[in-house]
């Protein structure tokens, strides 16, 4: 396509939405760029697959972070979507959009006009067509498909009669009106058991559309910022050099991780960081790569009190009738995620929020098929997420050189703000009571992460240190508001650069309390109105 109006660079949840919508005008020539793939393999479709997925390098940019100095020196892994969908084709499906408060707080603390919750609420509903149909909170008919978890025997009842027994709310509907305590999780999976990832919502059904063209497989090299205004986009596609000139905009929707590399690597960020790679700064932008905000998640795992858990699916033969059934007719084991539920809570009774959430899962998190005779089954366990929802932590992404090839230097810095310990001991204790509370008392036997032994405050921090992991929620790199380490303003727009904006997770000034997917496909919906309206 010659001379597009929209170069779109990154195919990744929110790019998806916006490549698509900005293409509904057949007088818009739109360009959508992705560096990986697309997405045909069956672990990007059947529920249960995206934890091979998230090992598998032609799948995932495998990212490390550096050593984490709080974790013991640690490295975690850092999986990234490699593929058409970025992380909505690998990640864990759980659709949530965040509290209310959230969204209201960018609004009021960071001077995003626009964003506060009744702004955003409309582009969550237009992004879903919902099992709760429409209403005012849900929306019908829109792109991606949300449903309930739809397992049975995951122990939901359980654990929801815990939670009432300890005095918690209960609703339907977390995305609701209240945002508070046990609900059944959401997942974007179809009514045949398929992934509802941006890519198959978005993209997918608009591949004939003449005036989108999407181009996998190719490497960004730098932006072309001529006289303060981006206009065209380098890349690397098979061994040769290509540019786009964008006739409109240029739009950087590559993730909170290669959104700012991409920016550092064509001159616009910190004057002396650049200096110091050797590339000459266009526009001293501070605030590029600062401000990496990360979900902390601490495991939390039982032994059962029997051998009736989730693993019992998992022996060779049951799993290949289960493929099967998932194939053919989309139903089964395989055709939802293995979630009986989530439960959101406050760890101070005068937060504005929960600040903690526990995902609960009746199987181990490394669960793996077994083979009668040869193999003997995992342990039989239940495994919660103890999930920080605001940690206090900021970390960094910088380049690691200025060849665009190489992955960028990603510091986490995860504990370096001593809050966080609070909050995550806090977690786990609560945690704990719903474990040692009828009926889901009864299906536990003694727990084995981080183990009885970890009591005292300076015993769950050294388990803490030892254990504690990502939900694999990076935001906040290129962080909207009006300071002068905001890298984008409330329409997006890069400051100081003119046809250039930022549209993916890398803008939440603060990250959501919840998984991070919807609140980033709301990000593109709203992204796309933004720049139809310029």
């Amino acid at each position: 396509m010659e001379n597009p109006d929209y170069v779109v660079i990154g195919a990744g949840t929110a790019g998806c939405a916006i490549a698509a919508r900005l293409s509904e005008d057949s007088r818009n020539k739109v360009v959508l760029l992705e560096a990986g793939g697309y997405d045909n393999h069956p672990y990007l479709h059947m529920p249960p697959g995206f934890l091979q997925a998230l090992k598998n390098p032609d799948l995932t940019w495998q990212y490390l972070s550096e050593s984490e100095p709080n974790l013991n020196n640690r490295t975690i892994s850092l999986p990234r979507g490699k593929v058409l969908g970025g992380g909505s084709s690998i990640n864990g499906m759980i659709h949530i959009r965040g509290n209310r408060w959230d969204f209201d707080r960018w609004r009021d603390e960071f001077d995003a006009t626009g964003w506060g919750y009744d702004d955003v609420l409309p582009y969550f509903r237009k992004s879903e067509n919902s099992w709760l149909g429409q209403g005012p909170f849900h929306g019908a008919g829109g792109p991606v498909q949300v449903n309930r978890v739809v397992n049975k025997d995951i122990f939901t009842a359980e654990i929801h009669a815990a939670a009432i027994a300890l005095g918690y709310n209960t609703s339907n509907d977390y995305d609701g009106a209240l945002n508070e305590g046990f609900a059944e999780a959401q997942v974007a999976i179809d009514s045949r058991g398929r992934r509802s990832s941006s890519a198959r919502a978005y993209i997918r059904p608009n591949l004939n559309r003449p005036n989108l063209r999407v181009i996998d497989k190719a490497t960004i090299t730098r932006l072309v910022i001529e006289n303060r205004r981006a206009r065209a986009v380098e890349f690397v596609k098979d061994g040769q050099t290509f540019r786009h000139t964008a006739n409109a905009e240029i739009i950087l929707s590559a993730g909170a991780y290669n959104s700012p590399k991409i920016l550092l690597l064509s001159g616009a960020g910190p004057a002396e960081e650049l200096r110091a790679q050797g590339i000459t700064p266009i526009i001293d932008l501070p605030g590029v790569g600062k401000n990496l905000q990360e979900h902390p998640r601490m495991p939390l795992q039982y032994a059962a009190s029997g051998p009736f858990t989730f693993i019992n699916q998992l022996r060779w033969d049951r799993a290949a009738i289960s493929v099967l059934n998932w194939a053919l007719f989309g139903k089964g084991p395989f055709a939802s995620q293995v979630c009986s539920g989530i439960l959101l809570l406050k760890t101070q009774p005068d937060i504005p929020a929960p600040d903690i959430q526990l995902l609960f899962t009746p199987t181990r998190i490394d669960a793996n098929l077994w083979f009668p005779y040869f193999t003997k089954p995992q342990i039989h366990c239940f495994y919660t997420t103890v999930c920080q929802l605001r940690p206090y932590s900021r970390g960094e992404v910088t380049l690691r050189s200025a060849n665009p090839a190489a992955s960028p230097k990603i510091r986490l810095n995860l504990l370096s703000d001593a809050r966080d310990y609070t909050v995550l001991r806090d977690g786990i204790r609560l945690a704990r009571k719903l474990f040692a509370t009828e009926p889901q008392k009864s299906l536990v036997k003694e727990e084995m992460l981080p183990g009885a032994h970890a009591q005292t405050d300076e015993q769950l921090n050294v388990s803490i240190r030892d254990l504690l992991g990502i939900t694999h929620h990076p935001v906040g790199t290129c962080a909207m508001g009006q300071s002068n380490l905001s890298v984008v303003d409330p329409q997006l727009r890069v400051r100081g650069v003119e046809g250039l904006r930022v549209a993916d997770a890398s803008i939440m000034p603060t990250i959501v309390s919840a998984n991070t997917n919807a609140a980033s496909l709301m990000i593109g919906e709203k992204a796309a109105d933004l720049i139809k309206s310029t």
